[in-house]
């Protein structure tokens, strides 16, 4: 990636935190088309030995690719008529999802919780050459006012249970009628059967599971499909 063909305040972004952290860009493709993830290089270092397990309110969770975060974008990629359509990613971290949705057409809003996340949100945009791309601060605890979306969508956005009534209200907030919701998660994930229970007394819940090996390892993460109920 030449640095050079980011716009100014992107390029200005990008040089901040390069002052701070070694960078490198992923390219996530996505059948012919390919959006630029801007992400920490190094993370054994700049983690410097947590764990994401040990105490989950400390661990940078956005510095990571998860895979669920990758099998949202194409889900997010390959949805039909996109155009016109307003998305919001929630609890974004790199952004993978919201960029794939904006390549497939939709108007999209990312957000999460730190300036620093919103930096590498608007640089890999800009790297992706995406217009329709905003990034926005979003706190569940206090969801600022927004217009309606068609679709919401997030990638392992359930590690504290003391969110998920927060994140419903905000799912509350922002669905427009007749909206969907999609969740990624892995399939190991604890909380996620806790969250659903809570979820399908106002929303009617699908899910299907995608399984796959990744370093010798079986991986199964599970789309789930909220709308709500009439």
């Amino acid at each position: 990636m030449d640095i050079r063909t980011l716009p100014e305040y992107e390029r200005e972004i990008y040089n901040r935190l390069r002052e701070k952290y070694s960078l490198t860009f992923d390219r996530l493709k996505l059948g012919e088309d390919t959006v630029r993830l801007l992400k920490i290089a190094d993370l054994e270092e700049f983690l410097a030995g947590k764990d994401p397990f040990a105490n989950v309110s400390e661990f940078p969770f956005w510095v990571k690719l998860w895979d669920s975060a990758m099998i949202l974008a194409y889900t997010l990629h390959g949805l039909p008529q996109a155009e016109g359509k307003r998305l919001l990613e929630v609890g974004a971290g790199l952004g993978a999802p919201g960029l794939a949705a904006a390549v497939n057409g939709f108007d999209v809003t990312i957000t999460d919780y730190e300036d620093i996340i919103l930096d590498f949100e608007r640089v890999s945009a800009a790297a992706s050459g995406l217009s329709n791309v905003k990034c926005e601060m979003l706190d569940w605890l206090a969801p600022p006012e927004m217009e309606k979306f068609d679709v919401l969508a997030g990638a392992e956005v359930l590690f504290r249970e003391e969110f998920f009534q927060p994140l419903l209200n905000v799912f509350n907030a922002y669905l427009k009628p007749g909206g969907v919701i999609f969740l990624a998660h892995d399939a190991k994930r604890q909380s996620l059967p806790k969250f659903l229970k809570l979820a399908e007394k106002e929303y009617a819940i699908a899910g299907k599971a995608q399984a796959f090996k990744k370093d010798g390892k079986d991986v199964t993460i599970i789309i789930n499909r909220l709308q709500k109920k009439s």
